[in-house]
């Protein structure tokens, strides 16, 4: 094994130290009324609806009604422009495609009193009212006005389908091409013949929302037609799952819902995080005094266990996505350190077992470390099948391990995907930290300080005095 410093200790105890602060307080700039965040922080969490408070809904067609992915596709999208619409920007919606289902969670709005989460509930699956207009006229609220209020050219009914398509230029631009019903064939040419070249858009609203409004270039007498924009794949897709959505021939039906206040989430976040920090305590005190300077190098293996799971909760990097904690999750952290507890428990009794027989201290750090991890390789990779098992199972259909394992859990849903998705994500980072923190780094901190000649008493490493 190679030789261990020992400045290698401290050079550990700062890295660790560091990554602590940074993912609790994070480091933001302020320029003006302007603040950047620079990396997230602990403040940058995003809570699940079981503590912030808020609605858990599932959708679904008429009993009997079977569904093509592409209506549910469009039907998560109507979804979506209702949630903006109402202002809800920090939401969740999952698609189940296998068993048609459509779950929503979204959060209670910012000092929000009187919210009605049936009523939210109610408009979100309503039919979608599609509308091509003439004009873009608009009022004060951005709702349609004048001519454009006035003037319908086609509606829902009167559209067959939407989907991206490449343009005849070398099939190097994305395009949405609309194919519509026979009621609409005429209405659309008439509409075109009359507003071709005049720059007088023809726009394209869902609900009161313009989510379209392309300018009419030539006459189209044959139903179908193609909106162009320099759309990526992605936009394409957007505004054709829209489009589609006003044509559904179904209402969504709530399955089930579910609301909880805001006081009893954060409540019971307060209850959780207090429980996690007075067992770090205690664990901390008891590791120290019964296995003395492992027991001290375990803490701080544990510390920045906790340090690196925040990160990976908060995004820590601006560029990347805060993952959504929910009480499941914070039990998943708990039961993580327990994890990482064991795996220094198993390291320092193995230690202790080689003092005990007479071997020279180096030799018991470095052959407690080998014969520990076996052990700790065997409990910690089964942990990590659980929770990939259970993220692939009930997590996001888009999700990497919900790809990986569809061809085995494809009857399983994402019904309770946010609580169980949670606990799976926070179990599986501690044990892969565990791995990096409660193994390599306790294994550089302990061999680092055993070259000190004040720390090199057996008795500190569980020897006998």
């Amino acid at each position: 094994m190679k030789r261990v410093g020992k400045p290698v200790f401290f050079i550990v105890v700062i890295l660790i130290a560091l990554l602590t602060y940074l993912s609790f307080f994070g480091i933001t700039t302020t320029f003006g009324d302007v603040e950047k965040t620079i990396i997230k922080g602990g403040q940058d969490i995003r809570w699940g609806i079981d503590i912030r408070g808020g609605v858990d809904v599932t959708f679904c067609p008429p009993e009997g009604f079977d569904a093509t992915d592409e209506q549910m596709s469009a039907a998560e999208s109507v979804i979506k422009t209702r949630l903006v619409t109402q202002n809800i920007t920090d939401y969740e919606v999952y698609t189940d495609l296998n068993r048609d289902r459509i779950i929503v969670r979204f959060p209670w709005k910012v000092d929000e009193k009187d919210f009605d989460p049936e009523k939210a509930i109610q408009e979100l699956g309503e039919t979608a009212m599609l509308t091509f207009r003439e004009g873009i006229e608009v009022d004060e609220l951005g709702k349609p006005a004048g001519v454009t209020a006035n003037t319908i050219i086609l509606e829902g009914s009167d559209v067959k389908s939407a989907y991206p398509s490449f343009g005849d230029e070398g099939r190097t631009t994305i395009v949405v091409a609309l194919e519509l019903e026979q009621s609409g064939i005429s209405k659309f040419s008439e509409a075109t013949g009359r507003l071709a070249g005049t720059k007088i858009p023809i726009s394209i609203w869902m609900d009161d929302t313009c989510i379209s409004y392309p300018t009419v270039s030539t006459q189209i007498t044959n139903g179908s037609a193609v909106i162009e924009g320099n759309f990526t794949l992605e936009e394409a897709s957007d505004l054709a799952n829209k489009i589609n959505g006003g044509a559904l021939p179904f209402k969504l039906v709530t399955e089930n819902f579910n609301s909880l206040s805001p006081t009893l989430g954060v409540g019971a976040k307060d209850a959780m995080v207090m429980a996690g920090f007075i067992a770090f305590a205690l664990i901390a005190v008891l590791m120290i005094i019964y296995y003395r300077l492992p027991g001290l190098v375990a803490v701080i293996a544990l510390t920045g266990q906790v340090a690196g799971t925040v990160a990976c909760i908060s995004g820590f990097a601006p560029t990347i996505p805060s993952f959504t904690l929910t009480l499941p999750g914070i039990a998943g952290i708990i039961l993580a350190i327990g994890i990482g507890v064991d795996a220094n428990i198993i390291t320092t009794e193995r230690i202790k077992e080689e003092l005990k027989a007479g071997k020279s201290l180096d030799y018991a750090i470095d052959t407690g470390f080998k014969r520990a991890w076996s052990a700790i390789f065997d409990g910690n990779i089964t942990v990590v099948f659980v929770a990939v098992i259970l993220m692939g199972a009930f997590g996001p259909t888009s999700s990497f391990f919900s790809k990986m394992l569809s061809p085995i859990f494809f009857m399983f849903g994402q019904s309770t995907a946010g609580n169980v998705y949670s606990f799976g994500y926070t179990l599986l980072v501690g044990v892969i930290l565990n791995f990096l923190m409660g193994v390599t780094a306790s294994r550089l901190m302990l061999k680092s300080l055993s070259k000190f000649e004040a720390m090199r008493k057996p008795w500190l490493y569980g020897g006998v005095k």
